[in-house]
């Protein structure tokens, strides 16, 4: 099987899928989404398709994708409907484009969550500056989060009306839109739930370095294997199932009185910190899905493994 991997930049994720490829017999190009480019038109001589640095994607037997780089707003729509189109022409395409666009999306996916029926922390998404103040007034202790966002970055915690006026005025001079959210006592920690094909692959406790209430890995935070009560497994496999991942991270935050909160769906998840915990081949486990996926839906598409269409 030939697999094409979307990934901008390159590194031990990517690294981690083509090993798991090779082990299994197929074969991962790791292509960089920077390269797109579509030929388009029906004039005698056209060639249409769409590739990345000669590689043929809609040849691909499927498309793993992973870190979309940072571009503007045309950049990322173009990158988006590139991936729609490839799935259009039936390439299988995992996680799927509307999977990503509703993952990333911070405010869609605490809508999708809450219409799925799972408990979410009180949330108020706004872009009028009085509208997000009144929400810090009414909540007290508040997180403002981007929209659009990832591994802790750019989020804010405020509990002082003067200090969160600052913060929102600030970010009314870009244009931004509020994402307001009542702060969770979670003892510095959360739960990390990998979802795969419907099944919970496995988990991790993170906790934050400091004691404080960032909990990301890459920002500091510890992990540990976790033990996932069967009560909390519904609430990860209800997570990735609303936003329509194959595969997704789960963020799960169990607060001190004892309710556990569905906190984010992340739909292009890394998996370093539940390897090393855990030792679970993550990347195995995705190819492995992968390969289900394309048996059930074409099986011609298993080729012997050579090289990736140019």
């Amino acid at each position: 099987m030939h697999v094409a991997i979307l990934c901008t930049p390159a590194g031990w994720h990517s690294n981690e899928l083509c090993r798991a490829l090779a082990e299994r017999g197929h074969t991962g190009r790791v292509l960089p989404y920077e390269g797109l480019v579509a030929r388009l038109g029906t004039g005698r001589g056209v060639a249409g398709g769409l590739s990345s640095e000669s590689t043929a994607l809609l040849d691909a037997d499927a498309v793993l994708t992973r870190f979309i780089p940072n571009g503007s707003l045309e950049q990322i729509i173009y990158r988006m409907d590139a991936l729609h189109w490839i799935e259009k022409r039936g390439v299988p395409v995992m996680n799927s484009p509307r999977a990503i666009e509703r993952s990333v999306d911070k405010f869609y996916a605490t809508a999708l969550l809450q219409e799925a029926g799972l408990p979410t922390p009180e949330t108020v998404v706004c872009e009028s500056t009085a509208d997000a103040m009144a929400a810090v007034l009414a909540m007290g202790d508040v997180i403002v989060k981007p929209i659009f966002g990832s591994m802790g970055h750019g989020m804010v915690r405020v509990s002082d009306p003067d200090v969160a006026f600052r913060v929102v005025q600030s970010l009314e001079q870009v244009r931004a839109v509020f994402y307001v959210q009542r702060a969770v006592d979670h003892c510095g920690r959360d739960v990390r739930v990998f979802v795969i094909g419907g099944t919970v692959l496995g988990a991790i406790e993170r906790r934050a370095s400091d004691g404080g209430w960032r909990t990301n890995v890459s920002r500091g935070g510890s992990a540990r294997p976790f033990e996932l009560p069967p009560e909390w497994e519904p609430l990860a496999l209800g997570a990735a199932a609303a936003v329509g991942a194959d595969y997704a991270g789960v963020d799960l935050l169990p607060s001190r009185d004892g309710t556990v909160f569905v906190l984010e769906v992340n739909g292009i998840p890394g998996w370093r910190g539940l390897q090393h915990a855990t030792g679970i081949d993550v990347a195995g486990a995705i190819v492995d899905h992968l390969v289900g996926r394309v048996r059930a839906g074409d099986g011609s598409a298993l080729r012997p493994a050579t090289e990736l269409p140019a």
